[in-house]
C-alpha cells in the first residue's frame, strides 16, 4: 500500500516545472553571457591594503607596501566593517590568515573593485551605491586619517 502524497499532483508538477525553467534560464544566461557585467575600463589606481581590528573596536587600514597607516575607522562604518568581515570569513573558511593584502582598484569607467588575491573573491563596490563606495574610494589616497 502506498502512502498518499501531501501535495496534489498538479502542485508537484508545477514545482518541477518551476525548477526546470529556472535551471534552463540560468544555463542559457551562462552560455550566452546575457546579464554579464562588461568591463570596459582600464586600471587608473591600485592600492594593496591590510585591515585589522584595533583594541578599541576601530578598524585600522594599512598600506601593504610600506606598512604606513592609511586610515583608522572608529564608530559604525557599517559597510566597510561588513564587507571586510565577509572577506575575512571567506579567508578563515579557506584556512588563509590575514597576512595577504586586499587589492583596491579604481577603473577609468568609474568602477571601484575590491579583490582578495588569496581567495580570488571579487567585489564590484559601486553595486552598493555611491555613499558606500566613497568610503573605499577615499582609501586610494588617504594617509593616516581617522574617520
Amino acid at each position: 500500500m502506498t502512502t498518499p502524497s501531501p501535495f496534489p499532483r498538479a502542485t508537484r508538477l508545477g514545482i518541477f516545472a518551476a525548477v526546470g525553467l529556472s535551471l534552463a534560464v540560468a544555463a542559457t544566461g551562462r552560455m550566452t553571457h546575457i546579464g554579464a557585467v562588461q568591463t570596459t575600463g582600464s586600471l587608473v589606481a591600485v592600492r594593496d591594503l591590510q585591515f585589522a581590528d584595533g583594541a578599541d573596536g576601530s578598524v585600522i587600514v594599512t598600506d601593504a607596501r610600506d606598512g604606513s597607516t592609511v586610515a583608522v575607522f572608529t564608530g559604525e562604518n557599517g559597510f566597510l566593517r561588513s564587507t571586510m568581515r565577509g572577506m575575512a570569513r571567506t579567508r578563515k573558511s579557506d584556512g588563509i590568515g590575514p597576512q595577504d593584502p586586499f587589492r583596491l582598484s579604481a577603473w577609468s569607467d568609474g568602477r571601484l573593485t575590491l579583490d582578495d588575491p588569496a581567495t580570488a573573491r571579487h567585489i564590484e563596490l559601486q553595486a552598493f551605491g555611491s555613499t558606500n563606495t566613497v568610503v573605499f574610494a577615499q582609501l586610494l589616497t588617504a594617509h593616516g586619517e581617522t574617520r
